[in-house]
């Protein structure tokens, strides 16, 4: 498998989407903290598709 460097654009929204869930965790606000382990996972995911997919 071939992989790829995700571009500067999709690594901040990843790592942003996944700061947002370790934040919900921790910190009791309504809709972050009921999402938070999503969150992580989609920000996870993003990451995994940049890195596989070119020009992501």
């Amino acid at each position: 498998m071939n992989t790829n460097a995700p571009k500067s654009t999709t690594w901040w929204v990843a790592v942003i989407i996944g700061v947002l869930g370790i934040v919900g965790r921790f910190v009791a606000l309504p809709v972050l903290t009921v999402y938070s382990w999503w969150l992580v996972c989609i920000g996870f995911i993003v990451l995994a598709l940049a890195t596989a997919i070119k020009g992501l």
